[in-house]
């Protein structure tokens, strides 16, 4: 018997579809990539929300997850994965593990994930449901984002699910030479979906792709 979400988490891939295609001159991205859309396929997305919300996992915007968090937009989750341009053999550490969603989506994709989250509750909540994805490539701690987790850099690519008010610099040194980072940055109704490159000197450039509305980064840089 077909899995009942299973539809719907392809009329969700349809929609991520259109939505690239109706930004690509803000976002530079033309077309996402099958590699991007199979991931966004595959994951049970209804795994990774509250059980009161599961009729609505696939819906076309972000849902609360508690603690003030949410779940990203589909649509921004596959943008996001996309810019980051993950290939198989890539380390990638992710800031604000959520309930795990997009962390399972980025395991398809890289060799393995680092992912912290700062809400201890939220941190044990997503080691349950990853236990239960079948993902064996997944390390996860709890710890403030603003620190990433230097015992495994440096990272190929790093993902950054919650806004600061500026990148923190520990995320910048913690960036491989040749990386690129995707993180929202700014105060309130001023963020900014960023994707920042680091050549093989080292040297860090950035530019802005979308306004978006992310929540804001908790803890402190030390």
């Amino acid at each position: 018997m077909e899995d009942p979400y299973t539809p719907l988490r392809q009329m969700m891939v349809d929609l991520i579809a259109s939505h690239t295609e109706a930004t690509k001159e803000l976002t530079g991205v033309a077309r996402m990539s099958a590699r991007t859309l199979s991931a966004m396929a595959e994951v049970p997305r209804h795994e990774f929300v509250p059980a009161e919300i599961r009729a609505y996992a696939h819906a076309d915007g972000p849902l609360p997850i508690g603690h003030d968090k949410t779940i990203s937009q589909p649509f921004i989750a596959a943008l996001m994965t996309e810019l980051l341009e993950i290939d198989g053999g890539h380390a990638v550490l992710e800031i604000g593990t959520g309930l795990g969603y997009h962390t399972a989506v980025l395991a398809r994709l890289a060799a393995h994930v680092y992912t912290v989250e700062y809400v201890a509750e939220l941190a044990e909540q997503a080691a349950h449901r990853l236990n239960g994805s079948g993902c064996a490539n997944i390390s996860m701690r709890t710890g403030n984002g603003y620190n990433g987790w230097p015992d495994h850099a440096p990272y190929d690519r790093i993902m950054v699910a919650a806004a600061p008010e500026l990148i923190p610099p520990a995320l910048l040194q913690q960036l491989k030479a040749g990386g690129r980072m995707v993180i929202p940055a700014g105060l309130g109704e001023a963020q900014q979906l960023m994707v920042v490159d680091k050549d093989m000197d080292g040297k860090i450039t950035s530019r802005e792709v979308l306004a978006v509305r992310f929540a804001a980064m908790e803890g402190a840089a030390f």
